[in-house]
């Protein structure tokens, strides 16, 4: 999960942002702290050579140096988190080969569901997706709030109930990838990771195609509901979509979202309770 090493066009445009930022803030952090050292050993109480001046009390040059410089700092911090926050805007078009896969996420407790309208398929806490396509996610809750985020392909972003965000991606090399929840949610949040298989554009229509003829269950609006309630699975299931529309029902609240976490008298283990937290 390491975000220095991008395996997308987003996750790059990230990392650079990130240097740079850091460069830009070092510019003035590093001369501060010689400056610190410097004037620490001229002044000196040996150093016979240092200036006593007890009375002076204002120097143009001095303020214009303390002020210009942080002025400076902030100016090109804002350019660089101005520019980078039209350039990454989430919903805005990633350009790649082949057609765009349409993913539908729903942060659960504590797993993920992920949904291959045009593919009638769905996973959970495992995403597939072929190297250099587009992805185009429409991401909601079915509990609290949560955050989806792959660190290597980038673009943290938050999941809400009853609401549907949307997130444009693209792996650009095959492999293995770790995802994640960016968002405390309970009890089983430690445990909501989940792989990104990335494949070859040839192998995706394969995995697809093995993916329906191997699913046991069919994810309707009834299994749907066994499936939202609260639990850690210890497989990653598979399901032949019975629903092209569920994901709407999910996000307009057809289907009753989960209870969330409880909280009780008893903090240092929290069980099921009366009052929700949401």
């Amino acid at each position: 999960m390491n975000i220095l090493d991008p395996q997308g066009p987003i996750a790059a445009a990230e990392k650079t942002i990130l240097i740079d930022s850091i460069g830009i803030m070092l510019a003035i952090v590093l001369p501060t702290i010689v400056a610190i050292f410097a004037f620490a050993y001229w002044f000196r109480q040996s150093n016979t050579r240092a200036q006593y001046l007890p009375n002076w009390e204002y120097s143009g040059r001095i303020e214009l140096v303390v002020w210009s410089i942080p002025t400076l700092t902030i100016i090109l911090l804002g350019g660089v988190a101005w520019i980078g926050a039209h350039q990454l805007d989430p919903a805005r078009p990633v350009e790649g080969t082949g057609s765009p896969i349409r993913i539908q996420v729903v942060s659960l407790d504590w797993k993920w569901l992920f949904i291959y309208p045009d593919q009638h398929i769905a996973t959970v806490n495992t995403l597939t997706v072929p190297v250099g396509a587009p992805l185009r996610l429409e991401l909601t809750s079915a509990s609290v709030m949560n955050a989806f985020f792959v660190p290597q392909l980038g673009s943290l972003i938050y999941t809400m109930n009853g609401m549907v965000t949307h997130l444009e991606l693209r792996a650009d090399n095959e492999g293995t990838l770790q995802g994640l929840s960016g968002h405390f949610s309970g009890d089983g949040f430690p445990d909501m990771l989940f792989d990104v298989n990335v494949v070859s554009a040839l192998s995706f229509p394969d995995w697809v195609a093995s993916t329906a003829r191997g699913a046991n269950q069919v994810l309707n609006a009834e299994s749907y509901q066994k499936l939202a309630q609260q639990s850690v699975p210890k497989d990653k299931m598979t399901f032949r979509l019975d629903d092209s529309r569920l994901f709407d029902a999910i996000a307009t609240q057809k289907l009753p979202p989960g209870p969330g976490p409880q909280l009780t008298d008893n903090l240092a283990k929290p069980e099921s309770g009366t009052a929700n937290v949401r």
